[in-house]
């Protein structure tokens, strides 16, 4: 006889807040560092970009991809919590409007 075992969703709320505000500080630590920060902005801008699409799926995640890979791509913006701010809205607006 065989069993079928069923695998609950996993709720992805709080490693989602922790990876963002991960991700957030890494973001802004080009303030730390003039000038070599900014470079490390460029290396930085894709690769924050692809994780937002990676964490947040479908429309809006690429849509947050893209406005993150901008927030951090241009200068003076790296204060802008992009991926604490897209937690918000997932799971409190988002959330909200169902």
């Amino acid at each position: 006889m065989e069993e079928q075992v069923q695998i609950s969703p996993v709720d992805n709320k709080i490693r989602d807040l922790i990876l963002g505000i991960l991700f957030d500080v890494i973001g802004m630590m080009s303030f730390t560092i003039p000038f070599i920060g900014e470079f490390g902005d460029v290396v930085w801008a894709p690769i924050s970009g692809m994780i937002m699409v990676w964490m947040y799926k479908g429309k809006m995640g690429k849509v947050a991809g893209v406005v993150s890979f901008l927030e951090e791509i241009f200068p003076i913006t790296d204060f802008i919590p992009s991926f604490t701010l897209m937690w918000l809205y997932t799971y409190f607006v988002k959330k909200g409007k169902r």
